[in-house]
């Protein structure tokens, strides 16, 4: 079988998605990335050569933030951004989206489309407020499990408004409703709530957001959070097929269009790759006065690759 791989390695989570020649998923993996993305990335690919060891891949692309490290490992042919990845893969399934609603572990993001381009973006990486590990953390503390989260939040009758600005200000006011006899589905929901309000008066904000409108990533698993969203969009939420891993469904794609542009040809390493030693260092490139953090990657003795700066400086591994 012919086959194209496509790798989303986030700061949370590490997603693989595997397409026929039919662009049909084939199979998929979702793993937490534990800070440890090299092994989790051979682990991965061990377990996807189990579950397919006829397949010949023709193409593989990485995303993510660890994109070009994901990209050194397995040797891919595309390496794209997040926005571009989670453009294509929604683009596939629901061709007239206008605005993609993306909420991950650690970060968000929003993808303003236009007929089928991307027009604008906004993102936001710097406070969990309006994130998935905002909502693992909350639910933690009313000792729920995060997979219930959502259908106890759908129970809530009156909901309560939680301050979602920021984490520190969401526990305390929730552990004021709670001394206020409030019921966990309301502040459930309230919570809910909160992080479509915060995401849309901040990574949302002077966004024109238009139907159709698509949720995705893990948070999308949260029925509360796409209520909340609709309620306050007043439109329908389109939550696409396999929303969790659409960032690698994406990338996949374009490995697909870039195998059909160059012959079929990929510099794939093969599922050799799970058994390779990788070591990544770092230094401070003090040439100027940007100060870039170079990292490179090593496998054994041999330098392979080198990204970070801001100029080529560092480019030529052999230089």
């Amino acid at each position: 079988m012919e086959a194209y791989l496509g790798i989303d390695v986030g700061s949370v989570t590490t997603k693989f998605a595997v397409l026929d020649e039919k662009d049909e998923l084939v199979t998929s993996l979702y793993s937490r990335t534990q800070g440890r993305p090299v092994d989790v990335i051979q682990e991965s690919m061990e377990v996807i050569k189990n579950r397919l060891p006829g397949a010949e891949f023709k193409g593989v692309g990485t995303t993510g933030s660890a994109r070009y490290l994901a990209g050194v490992v397995v040797g891919a042919d595309v390496v794209k951004n997040e926005v571009t990845a989670h453009a294509v893969g929604s683009s596939h399934y629901i061709p007239d989206v206008q605005t993609i609603i993306e909420i991950g572990g650690q970060d968000s993001k929003i993808i303003i489309m236009r007929d089928g381009i991307v027009t604008d973006f906004g993102m936001n990486t710097v406070c969990a407020a309006g994130t998935g590990s905002f909502l693992d953390q909350q639910a933690g503390r009313l000792n729920i499990k995060i997979e219930d989260f959502g259908s106890l939040a759908l129970g809530s009758r009156t909901a309560v408004r939680i301050a979602g600005r920021c984490t520190v200000f969401a526990e305390s006011d929730m552990i004021h409703k709670q001394q206020m006899g409030y019921g966990v589905e309301d502040i459930l929901y309230g919570l809910c709530e909160a992080l479509a309000r915060n995401y849309l008066n901040n990574i949302g904000l002077g966004k024109e957001i238009l139907p159709p409108v698509a949720f995705q990533g893990g948070v999308a698993s949260n029925v509360g959070i796409v209520r909340a969203f609709e309620e306050a969009l007043k439109t329908e939420i389109i939550v696409p097929p396999n929303h969790q891993v659409m960032g690698a469904i994406g990338v996949a794609l374009l490995a697909h269009e870039n195998s059909l542009a160059n012959g079929g040809v990929s510099k794939f390493k093969g599922y050799g790759v799970s058994d390779m030693e990788y070591a990544t260092s770092s230094f401070e490139c003090k040439a100027c006065s940007n100060i870039c953090e170079i990292i490179q990657i090593k496998v054994g003795r041999k330098l392979v690759a080198r990204w970070g700066g801001r100029c080529d400086k560092w480019d030529d591994v052999n230089g």
